[in-house]
């Protein structure tokens, strides 16, 4: 087996049958399998699987273990010598897998592969940023300074909105979106930190690889489409407190600089947790009504 596509789900029927279809269809020139596990999902998304997309491995998980448990158990669960993580809202419109796994056969030193994002419409998705520092909490993407001074030069360091996404380079870390890595990979690095239920586990990973010594590269060769926020759509409250969960958890195993920074740090953290949390739900009421 060459390649192994391995995606996690979680009610998102419609985007992951559009990324099976799309699979399907483009996926060439390769011997590979794909493998689905599902996070115990409500909407149907197993029963459509099985019925629709027979030669897929499908795993129904009993309960919603987070994006890094249900990969790992795929991973596991797989056999061939290049691993693809692939979100279900990741759609193909060409035949991107094999050019990835010929470039890691060549080169060895690169532990994971990360295509061109598109958004709907075709424009580029920024995909590979520099790895956080303190400066992130009021200069990242979605921060009211980075809307307001879009080319200040901190949120342009972090976001990498000055780098040449034409060209293969070298960058600190990639969007889990789409990967691939040599499954040994995971033998000598380990398997996704599964105490992240959700976001900033594509982060962490990284920094374990470029500490293992290997590289992370940002190949715009090829690209695929993500349609952003669809797998976390159907959740979106879950997904806020998630989200800063995790950066409490990267800032401990990462960012830490002793006793006397926690307080103020985990303070910040939640007090941006509850004000995003009231402005969205204040947002969609508005919206509602």
């Amino acid at each position: 087996m060459e390649l192994s596509i391995v995606i996690a789900s979680y009610n998102g029927r419609e985007y992951l049958r559009r990324c099976l279809r799309s699979l399907l269809e483009h996926t060439r020139g390769l011997e590979y399998e794909v493998v689905v596990v599902d996070n115990a999902s409500q909407d149907g998304s197993t029963d459509m699987v099985a019925a629709e997309f027979p030669s897929v491995r499908l795993l129904r998980r009993p309960s919603n273990a987070g994006l890094s448990t249900a990969l790992n158990q795929g991973i596991r669960l797989s056999g061939g010598e290049m691993t693809v993580l692939l979100n279900p809202d990741v759609e193909l419109q060409d035949n991107p897998f094999p050019v990835m796994a010929q470039y890691l056969r060549d080169h060895p030193e690169v532990g994971i592969l990360g295509p061109r994002l598109l958004d709907d419409d075709g424009s580029l998705q920024l995909s590979c940023r520099r790895f956080p520092t303190f400066s992130v909490v009021f200069f990242n993407r979605y921060s009211l300074l980075t809307r307001l001074f879009p080319r200040n030069p901190l949120s342009t360091r972090y976001l990498m909105t000055d780098f040449d996404h034409s060209g293969t380079a070298e960058v600190d870390w990639l969007s889990l979106a789409c990967w691939m890595a040599p499954r040994r990979l995971f033998d000598e690095v380990g398997f996704l930190d599964e105490g992240y239920f959700l976001y900033n586990e594509d982060v962490d990973f990284c920094q374990r690889v470029h500490r293992a010594g290997r590289k992370v590269v940002y190949f715009p060769e090829v690209s695929v489409v993500h349609h952003i926020g669809g797998s976390t759509s159907s959740v979106p409250n879950r997904s806020v407190i998630e989200r800063h969960r995790s950066m409490w958890r990267y800032y401990r195993k990462y960012m830490r600089r002793g006793l006397l920074l926690d307080g103020p740090v985990l303070a910040g953290i939640a007090f941006r947790c509850a004000y995003t949390l009231a402005f969205n739900n204040a947002k969609r009421l508005r919206r509602s009504r």
